[in-house]
């Protein structure tokens, strides 16, 4: 990977940590398929983005453990660079995407390298000026795409701005950080994570946290601010364990079921990415349980800025974890990719154009009432 400057781009950064480390669908993804037609066109530490423990037991149902969830604060770098203009950037996403997939490779949620990855993700985040919790979870061991997986821990990485109130309303852009054990996840999904923490450094820059510049901004480039805070979200253990919704999507689950009901109210509208750096537009799927109004803003959003997107029903990202909550969620991302849960999921699958249109596709929807 090409390393630049660590002021420039944090993937560098990134890299270098790992150096030290020691660290070297046709349409579908599982239960609840794909089904849609075309639409035209780490911080000061401190655990501000805790979650609170369910007050109630585990469904009989669902192989989920209940955990204990106080956050571990992530260690914040001591470098701080300036705020400087800023456009959405899809080659640092790129980049992001070479590390995660090409650089640590398979991420099966209890594994080591799912845990050196978190770190990575949680890092970027610090930099950018975010408050970074982990909020610890057990799953079951299973099977994950034909593979044995263990049982064991993870986590999901949860990031906010200093001073943000979890009680006040909010959104959530999330992207889940896991691999099926066989496949390096580059479109699945390392491209999700690539243009989330993008995102986020993109509201660092507007709400004033301490993100680096990148490449390409210009005067006026400035992004205008969030309508909403916006929290973010890198959930573990998405990836199927076994058959059924029961085994699916583990670390969204355990996030959405422990909130308080103040806190869930607070959520105004969710975001999954999940799988975006492949196809010529920007799918937008729905589970079909929660108002769509996400998904009538994200059309909205890409008549305004001219990306072509296609609407559906799709079940099976971590979206549905929040509609079976009762909040307005979508999925942005799941086209056609013939690499899928495979060993041909590598980073040269994903297209820098598709990072584009993603990433710029949600940016115009957060800056949008």
């Amino acid at each position: 990977m090409r390393r630049r400057d660590f002021c420039t781009t944090w993937t560098a950064w990134a890299a270098g940590l790992l150096t030290v480390a020691g660290c070297r669908d046709q349409g579908t993804d599982g239960p609840g398929g794909d089904a849609g037609g075309r639409t035209t066109p780490r911080g000061s530490g401190t655990a501000t983005a805790t979650q609170s423990p369910s007050s109630g037991r585990p469904s009989p149902t669902s192989p989920d453990t209940a955990a204990p969830t106080t956050p571990t604060a992530s260690v914040s770098p001591t470098a701080a660079t300036p705020l400087a203009p800023a456009v959405f950037d899809a080659g640092s996403a790129r980049e992001t995407v070479q590390l995660l997939a090409g650089r640590i490779g398979p991420r099966e949620a209890t594994s080591a390298a799912f845990r050196r990855a978190a770190e990575v993700v949680a890092d970027a985040l610090s930099v950018a000026g975010y408050d970074v919790v982990r909020q610890p979870l057990r799953v079951p061991a299973g099977i994950s795409w034909g593979v044995r997986v263990p049982s064991g821990r993870t986590h999901n990485v949860i990031a906010a701005l200093p001073g943000f109130d979890p009680l006040r309303p909010h959104r959530l852009v999330g992207a889940h950080l896991d691999t099926v054990p066989q496949a390096p996840g580059a479109e699945d999904n390392a491209s999700g994570v690539a243009v989330m923490l993008e995102l986020a450094r993109l509201a660092a820059v507007a709400g004033g946290g301490t993100a680096p510049p990148r490449r390409g901004g210009a005067a006026g480039d400035e992004p205008r601010v969030p309508a909403l805070p916006v929290l973010f979200v890198a959930f573990g253990a998405e990836e199927p364990r076994g058959p059924g919704d029961a085994w699916h999507h583990f670390g969204s689950r355990h996030y959405a079921r422990t909130l308080p009901l103040a806190r869930r109210r607070a959520i105004r509208e969710m975001v999954s990415l999940d799988r975006v750096g492949v196809g010529e537009s920007v799918r937008i799927r729905t589970g079909g349980r929660a108002p769509d109004t996400v998904a009538r803003a994200l059309v909205a959003a890409s008549r305004r800025i001219g990306v072509p997107v296609t609407r559906g029903t799709n079940q099976s990202s971590d979206h549905w974890s929040f509609e079976k909550a009762g909040i307005a969620a979508a999925r942005v991302g799941g086209n056609p990719f013939s690499g899928y849960h495979s060993a041909a999921d590598r980073p040269s699958a994903v297209s820098r154009s598709s990072l584009d249109r993603s990433g710029r596709l949600v940016w115009e929807w957060l800056r949008s009432r």
